[in-house]
């Protein structure tokens, strides 16, 4: 059976002639064509791997390697009951039959496998033993357990697909199957001891050489091939492939799967369980490839690669990094003419025996890198947006392929720099020999992935060494073949059929964590990607002296063609000395890490899905469901007049004989008070349990309001007042207003939109002005403590922009045709509204009203 790395296949596009003449500032980073993508070949010395070919993978983030073919593995909404359903079932049939057969041949390999394991188990205990009991067990680690699981699934399926009918029910088989893959995680965790030990055992021993060499495999029933020859090594490398292949199956019958029929909820808990299992190996089993030898005499192999942003020259660069078993490299793409062999260039290497990651007290500052401002990021955002649009017109229309790529090109463009530009994480490496480098990551779950595989390389006894010229330059050159991320990391590089992602809001309850060893002060922070690149949204509160911390916090965040949830396990550290002097922040111990892909079919429920991350021997337990933006744009009036969420601006207003609503003064009161220096007030969510007792208190007018904010969490109040805009029956700046707002804010001449912007805001009822002159005023004080609370004036125009400006569900309807059309059309506007007005001089209600005389109210 061919390991399905085999199989890449070359794929040349726009992008490929796009990096040949594309230059970005002084050091002209060039990109890359694509090559075919070579796996382990079958006896190969190096280290095998899940393959993650977005052509062949089951994953869902088809990004994750470079790539951008095929389909996106996640299963379409499966066949509507009724359509097609005779066509989906046979189909069905045929899949079942293909892997039956592939089952039975793997069934054989097992047996082979185990066929020489009795008799050297049985020469173990005489005199001369060809292998010890221990060599044998680490060997044959989980084989038996693994050739048993499979023959159980194979002699209950069998009789199943041989006995075919409309039905027949499978899933309970594969759900099982999918159930028993910590005996894989145990067989993959043993493989490179196995294969050591299998190699060094046949140097020392004639007898076990040949036996390894040459060890027969039966065929299948109706096979004219009785026995195939096979060597140990590259049956031991089946098992890897075989979690790949069951995997694919899985998404095949899905798709063939009518989603009334009793097998399709099992089959979707199978394909989740087999998912999230190859995600969390893959960190593993990275494509080990061996590019030239070291220093002593061994193999050297790629670990792991990818693009990273480096500081250099005070100015930012995009590099491909490389570390192998003994060094890491930092390179760039040589500019080359065309039909010319692209090459990388070395900027650096540090060999890892000389590398060290400087504790917060011996690092030394950086020179200062100006951090890109937060609007211009937005603006690029606007335009990768638009120009997302205007390709997906073109192609409706049926456009000129010419134009469609000038488009991607321009796209291109502004996502590259976007990459370059975003990231603002700090990850420095020292050479113990001379220079410190240092690189901006935009994720903190990527800093720690670069630096746990550094330090699990630096277990072994690695030696320093100065590489020559010649040696320098063929390792350099190994680079492009050997390379597995091929693009960057950018949504150009997704093929039109690959998943948009999500756009809406995740709901994520984060519950609690089991599995460290000692009591710590613990919190969780949550990722999700964005642009191509992740970045935190959300902290729980820090679980104080406990090994079981149980947060039960609730988040709401918003997506933005997101397609992948990362949690984040911290050990808090109030050591004040241990401040990375990169970013002046207090350096957190990361206790675990886990991803898992945003299926659509599994979020996008009324009902909550409840999860398990495992990571490093920590469990966190956590449920999320998802709201799209469209059902997010539905404001629901409250039934109760007499709360204060729900209800319009008005009535509360005239109720409590105020101008501004109470809810807002001392929420407002509260953030001024202890919460105008909290690191992404506004930004980070609060709990949303809290939120929703803060509301519940508000809208009974309880006495105690007063001591309930004083000890709420300043994140739940800041929460509190973004829900109370958001839930009333209109925004702030009305549904009327929201198309002249829209025209307004897109007038060129300054003169134009002054006039039309202040003209705008007279027009709005007295209650709503007040409100929003007030609140206005107080972002304002936020933003002026922005070096503290890293809270800019756009920032917080991002936060509330969608909240107090948004069109009506009849003004969506009409001019909408898709969720990422919404944010694109509507959200950067609604930001560059408020935008408008926060960075206007103070404006005086007394003044507006005095210059109303000289205006018309109509609009």
């Amino acid at each position: 059976m061919e390991p399905l790395s085999h199989r890449g296949l070359p794929r040349l596009s726009w992008i490929d002639t796009l990096y040949s003449n594309f230059s970005y500032g002084t050091d002209e980073y060039d990109g890359e064509g694509n090559e075919e993508q070579k796996g382990p070949p079958e006896g190969s010395e190096t280290m095998p791997y899940i393959d993650e070919s977005p052509t062949m993978s089951p994953q869902l983030s088809a990004r994750s390697q470079g790539g951008g073919d095929g389909v996106s593995p996640t299963p379409p909404e499966g066949l509507a009951p009724g359509v097609e359903a005779g066509k989906g079932l046979e189909m069905r049939k045929l899949v079942l039959s293909g892997f039956l057969a592939s089952e039975e041949i793997y069934i054989n390999q097992l047996e082979a496998l185990l066929l020489p394991m009795k008799p050297l188990k049985a020469t173990a205990t005489t005199s001369q033993p060809v292998l010890t009991i221990q060599q044998i067990e680490t060997i044959f680690y989980k084989i038996q357990d693994i050739y048993e699981i499979h023959k159980e699934f194979y002699d209950n399926l069998c009789p199943k697909v041989q006995q075919w009918d409309s039905q027949v029910t499978m899933g309970h088989l594969f759900q099982k199957l999918a159930s028993q893959l910590g005996v894989y995680k145990a067989f993959v965790d043993n493989y490179k001891v196995a294969l050591e030990t299998a190699e060094k055992c046949s140097q020392s021993n004639n007898q076990f050489q040949k036996i390894s060499e040459e060890l027969k495999v039966k065929g299948p029933k109706d096979s004219k091939d009785s026995h195939t020859s096979v060597t140990m090594e590259a049956l031991l490398y089946k098992p890897i492939d075989r979690v790949t292949r069951s995997t694919l199956v899985l998404h095949d019958l899905l798709k063939h799967t009518p989603v009334d029929h009793p097998d399709y909820p099992l089959l979707q808990d199978a394909l989740r369980i087999s998912q999230n299992f190859l995600s969390s190996i893959n960190e593993d089993i990275d494509p080990r490839r061996t590019a030239v030898t070291t220093p002593k005499g061994e193999t050297r192999q790629l670990v792991k690669d990818g693009f990273l942003v480096e500081v250099s020259e005070s100015s930012r660069k995009l590099r491909h990094v490389f570390l192998f078993t003994d060094v890491l490299l930092c390179a760039k793409l040589k500019k080359t003419s065309a039909g010319k062999h692209q090459q990388y260039d070395c900027k650096w290497y540090i060999p890892l025996a000389d590398l060290v990651f400087p504790s917060p007290e011996e690092s030394e500052a950086s020179p200062q890198v100006h951090p890109f401002p937060d609007h211009e990021l937005e603006d690029m955002k606007m335009k990768i947006s638009a120009l997302k649009s205007e390709i997906q017109k073109e192609k409706a229309n049926k456009g000129q392929s010419r134009a469609i790529e000038r488009l991607k090109k321009k796209m291109f463009e502004n996502e590259f720099l976007l990459l370059l530009n975003s990231p603002t994480i700090p990850f420095r490496i020292h050479n113990r020999n001379g220079k410190s480098y240092l690189f901006l990551l935009s994720s903190d779950y990527e800093r720690s992935e670069w630096r746990e595989a550094i330090q699990k390389l630096q277990k072994k006894d690695l030696q320093a060494f100065v590489l020559s010229s010649v040696e320098l330059q063929v390792l350099t050159g190994s680079c492009f073949k050997l390379r597995t991320v091929h693009n960057i990391p950018v949504t150009s590089n997704k093929d039109d059929d690959e998943s948009p992602g999500l756009y809406g809001f995740l709901h994520v309850i984060v519950h609690s964590a089991k599995g460290f060893k000692q009591s710590a002060n613990l919190y969780c922070t949550l990722e999700v990607d964005s642009f191509g690149y992740f970045v935190s949204k959300a902290k729980t509160r820090v679980f104080r002296d406990t090994a079981e911390p149980k947060w039960d916090e609730e988040f709401e965040i918003e997506l933005e063609g997101s397609q992948s949830l990362r949690i984040l396990c911290y050990e808090k550290c109030y050591d004040k000395t241990k401040v990375n002097k990169d970013n002046n922040e207090i350096v957190d111990k990361i206790m675990g890490k886990g991803q898992i892909q945003l299926d659509p079919q599994t979020v996008e429920t009324k009902n909550w899905h409840t999860d398990v991350i495992e990571m490093n021997g920590i469990k966190v337990e956590f449920s999320m469901k998802f709201t799209s933006r469209d059902m997010s744009l539905k404001r629901t009036p409250s039934k109760k007049q007499t709360g204060v969420f729900g209800v319009k601006i008005s009535v509360v207003t005239k109720r409590e004989r105020s101008k501004v609503p109470y809810i807002v003064r001392q929420c407002v009161e509260e953030v001024e008070k202890r919460g105008i220096e909290e690191v992404g007030i506004y930004r980070i969510s609060g709990v949303a349990t809290d939120i929703q007792a803060l509301k519940a208190v508000f809208d009974a007018n309880n006495k105690d309001i007063l001591l309930m904010l004083s000890d709420m969490d300043i994140n739940a109040i800041a929460g509190t007042l973004k829900l109370y805009f958001r839930e009333l029956p209109e925004p702030l700046l009305t549904d009327r207003l929201y198309p002249a707002f829209m025209e307004g804010i897109a007038l060129s001449d300054p003169a134009a939109k002054e006039s039309c912007m202040m003209h705008l805001l007279r027009s709005l009822p007295d209650p709503n002005l007040i409100t929003f002159l007030f609140l206005l005023e107080h972002l304002k004080r936020v933003a002026e403590k922005e070096p503290i609370n890293k809270m800019s004036l756009h920032n917080l125009a991002t936060v509330f922009g969608p909240t107090l400006l948004r069109p009506s569900e009849v003004e969506s309807k009409a001019h909408v045709t898709s969720a990422a059309d919404i944010w694109s059309h509507d959200v950067m506007a609604q930001v560059q509204v408020l935008l408008y007005y926060l960075q206007h001089p103070p404006i005086s209600f007394a003044e507006l009203k005095r210059n109303t005389l000289y205006f018309s109210t109509d609009v």
